[in-house]
């Protein structure tokens, strides 16, 4: 599954309109795209020299003009408790990380969409190693293409699949909003992995003008990570939110939300800091955030890594904070750790990232409310 050559064409960066609209450049019917896509997403070929109802002109018009590249598979782990992280490495230096959580009726591909994160979120592993850059929309749709292959080929999860994809990995994914409506449309796409709207899932800092662009070009599911809810915690957490603040934010999901489609809904994210974000007055201020509108709220303990400043919650205090939000008719769901033994909870999705923001260097053991 290695690239062939940097100066070809990815098949992987169209999606069926692309892929169509390229086809008709090379003097071929459009419909041949549809056929090259089911090959790819629905019987996991990349030889184009395997694709048999392609004529053999247009074969050797695709193997001179075009590639099927994916990134290599540099190391590949199972957790314990069944789930899967890939390291992937990309042409050039940079590696990024993707991870698979399978459940009793589901299995959850967790999808990354920069190299590194152009956010710098307190919390997070990710936007601790910087950033290099965004990732086209082949290799954003590349990781589900090798995922499904890797499960497959591994005994010890062959019977796992793919039903549900959540841009929760490395990166900002609003901030590569082009490449990233082309992965999702390929997701959706019946010619090629066909999930279901409410099986795909966007996570968002809150980069208002692309949720709103986002809504028009490609219906899929929504979380929001907000962590805080009120604006001086939030912005030292979410630093995004010095630029877009929390009511900006509320008014942005409430467009997302609209009106009359009543099973859309906003996903909030909040993970619990111990001291920080999880005591009764923050469970109270989020319950006043959210009164009345149509939300769940996804409690996700902290997953320490070196140096990060910050502790998990104890399960005590994630209790009491759910316990708040029920009585007050809040949806609010606790996540489980999945993964942490080799690094692939949430949070802690780092990769190998040559920095370009030197974001790094700032850090030397910082503690909340100490020279962040």
């Amino acid at each position: 599954m290695a690239s062939l050559s940097s100066d070809k064409v990815n098949l992987l960066d169209f999606d069926r309109a692309g892929l169509r609209a390229y086809f008709e450049s090379l003097g071929e019917k459009p419909f041949r795209a549809d056929q090259v896509l089911k090959w790819i997403y629905q019987q996991s070929v990349t030889d184009i020299d395997q694709m048999t109802n392609l004529a053999k002109s247009l074969r050797e018009k695709l193997r001179v003009n075009c590639e099927i590249y994916l990134p290599d598979v540099m190391h590949s782990h199972v957790s314990a408790d069944g789930t899967s992280k890939w390291i992937f490495k990309l042409r050039g230096t940079n590696s990024i990380e993707t991870v698979f959580i399978p459940e009793k009726n589901r299995g959850t591909l967790c999808v990354s969409s920069q190299v590194g994160c152009a956010l710098d979120c307190s919390f997070c592993s990710t936007a601790r190693q910087g950033f290099n850059r965004n990732l086209s929309s082949g290799e954003i749709i590349g990781q589900v293409v090798l995922a499904t292959h890797l499960l497959g080929q591994n005994p010890v999860t062959q019977s796992h699949r793919i039903t549900n994809v959540v841009m929760m990995g490395m990166g900002e994914p609003l901030l590569n909003f082009n490449n990233l409506v082309k992965a999702l449309n390929l997701m959706l796409d019946d010619n090629a992995y066909g999930l279901s709207k409410r099986r795909v899932t966007v996570s968002t800092s809150g980069v208002l003008p692309a949720m709103d662009k986002l809504k028009e070009a490609v219906d899929v599911s929504l979380a929001v990570s907000l962590h805080a809810a009120n604006d001086e915690l939030r912005s030292e957490l979410v630093p995004l939110n010095k630029t877009y603040p929390i009511a900006e934010l509320m008014d942005a999901c409430k467009r997302w939300v609209g009106k009359g489609d009543r099973k859309r809904h906003v996903m909030f994210e909040y993970v619990m800091l111990d001291g920080v974000n999880d005591q009764p007055q923050h469970a109270r201020e989020l319950v006043q955030l959210l009164r009345g509108f149509p939300c769940k709220v996804n409690l996700i303990p902290f997953n320490p890594f070196p140096a990060s400043g910050y502790e998990r919650s104890s399960d005590d205090a994630i209790q009491r904070f759910w316990q708040i939000l029920n009585k007050n008719k809040i949806v609010a769901t606790r996540r489980q750790t999945r993964g942490d033994d080799i690094d692939a909870a949430c949070g802690q999705l780092a990769g190998e990232v040559s920095d370009r923001s030197k974001r790094e260097l700032k850090f030397v053991e910082p503690r909340f409310g100490e020279n962040l």
